[in-house]
């Protein structure tokens, strides 16, 4: 158990680590973009400098260097092997000094010594063959000229002593064999590996510092809620995000134009359905008074309970209408002592709980109140109240509780009906849902109005068993 405990949250944190790696991120994106730019410049100087502008390592220009080789060449023209040996550790001195500092033996410079034209030295690594001889041969004195063996460039100098030896030094030049050469030696990757981590940290920070602006237009829009459609109050200097706050507030704009639509619609249409409801209903009940027959009598009933589930209906409507209107506004509302409230509500709803043989109880604890607007708070407490006697069986009891907790208002209201099915509690709130096979007539909007009218208020509902087996709803207001 202490394992699984312990390796609990390293998993979680390698879940953590691995989606912030795999999730998309703009600021890796640009990240990646710079480092990507930055290795696309490097690689693009070092091949120029590698195939393009060669190495004019500075043995070119020691012109001492070469008269040095020929006296050495001259002294020793009547012994050739110390000759060789001799012009062979010269060659391997400045192979030392000029290449192997480097790390690049293979790009080292060559020497080429002819002594009354012939070959009396050549490096091993030079090209073989008569033609670099002949072109040393012919070359004029102290002049620097490019060679092509068919393998690698080279640049040249020859210089004439006045001993009669002509000193050819052969640097390469360039080309992909000297690219290769570079890169197969670290000179490519090693300088972009050790640069990548200080190159990483500025780059991050001047991407997060750059995208500030952005990171609060989306904190401000994260923190709008649902009824809030005023323009952004972000007004930056910056053409791209303020091209996206100007579209974000024009699309906030039709929306806020179409839902005013769409509650005047309502709300029009539903005060103008109450007057016929009502002139429809005193029609009715006036012929339902007379003597009829019992067939007759019961299509009556029939048309008064359709007549006042219809206005129920309206009467619904437009409560909701309120409560989505009221929620835009940025009032703090009043001071209501839900206590008190409630009371009057039970008092009122008990001619109905009555009617359906139901008691009504209530525990409230007192001086429980809250800032916020009655008429919204009245809507709540009855839709709750009339759903729970609703569906509360003959004899069924609906507690009603309330109680101050850690700075939250709960109201509490449980009945003793059927309850609603857990997978079902997340849509009974949508407007219109209904549960199926209820037994009982209803529009689907209680639920949907209690929980604007939670909303409104900055608090939340929960649907919970009851503990004798009906539902119960806990609805967290927060008070002062």
């Amino acid at each position: 158990m202490m394992q699984a405990a312990v390796q609990a949250p390293h998993a979680s944190w390698l879940s953590l680590a691995w989606r912030a790696l795999t999730e998309p991120s703009l600021v890796r994106r640009l990240l990646v973009a710079q480092m990507g730019l930055l290795a696309l410049l490097w690689t693009g100087v070092f091949i120029y400098a590698a195939t393009e502008n060669g190495t004019d390592t500075p043995v070119l220009k020691e012109t001492s260097v070469y008269h040095a080789i020929a006296t050495v060449a001259d002294h020793l023209a009547d012994s050739p092997a110390r000759q060789y040996h001799s012009l062979a550790a010269l060659d391997r001195a400045i192979h030392q000094r000029y290449a192997e500092a480097e790390g690049v033996s293979e790009l080292a410079p060559g020497l080429l010594v002819l002594q009354r034209s012939a070959v009396v030295y050549r490096s091993p690594h030079l090209p073989q063959g008569a033609e670099a001889e002949s072109f040393v041969a012919n070359a004029a004195s102290d002049a620097v000229r490019d060679y092509d063996d068919g393998r690698l460039k080279w640049r040249v100098r020859v210089v004439a002593d006045v001993t009669g030896a002509r000193v050819a030094m052969f640097v390469p030049r360039g080309g992909w064999h000297m690219f290769i050469t570079l890169a197969s030696h670290g000179y490519y990757l090693a300088p972009m590996v050790i640069s990548l981590p200080f190159l990483l940290l500025p780059a991050w920070l001047s991407i997060r510092l750059a995208l500030r602006p952005w990171r609060q237009v989306a904190q401000e829009v994260a923190s709008r809620g649902p009824q809030d459609l005023a323009p952004l109050s972000y007004r930056g200097q910056h053409q791209e995000l303020a091209a996206m706050v100007d579209s974000i507030d024009a699309l906030m704009a039709r929306v806020a134009e179409a839902s005013a639509r769409e509650r005047s619609f309502i709300a029009d249409a539903a005060h103008e359905l109450r007057t016929p409801l009502a002139a429809m209903r005193v029609n009715v009940e006036a012929l339902h008074g007379q003597t009829w027959e019992w067939r007759q009598r019961e299509l009556l009933e029939g048309i008064i309970s359709s007549g006042n589930r219809a206005a129920r209906l309206v009467s619904q409507l437009l409560v909701l209408m309120r409560s989505d209107a009221a929620a835009s506004r940025i009032d703090a509302g009043a001071r209501v002592q839900l206590d008190e409230l409630l009371q009057d509500r039970l008092a009122v709803l008990s001619g109905l709980a009555a009617s359906r043989g139901v008691e009504l109880e209530l525990q409230a604890a007192a001086g429980v109140a809250i800032d916020g607007w009655r008429e919204s708070l009245v809507s709540l407490a009855d839709n709750l109240v009339d759903n729970a006697i609703k569906y509360s069986p003959h004899g069924g009891v609906v507690r009603v509780g309330l109680w101050h907790v850690q700075g939250w208002a709960v109201l509490s209201v449980e009945d003793q009906g059927p309850g609603i099915a857990p997978e079902l509690r997340s849509r009974v709130f949508d407007r219109f849902y209904r549960a199926p096979k209820q037994t009982q007539g209803g529009s689907g909007l209680g639920l949907a109005i209690a929980l604007a009218a939670a909303r409104l208020h900055g608090g939340r509902i929960e649907l919970l068993d009851g503990e004798q087996g009906g539902l119960k709803v806990n609805v967290w207001l927060p008070a002062p």
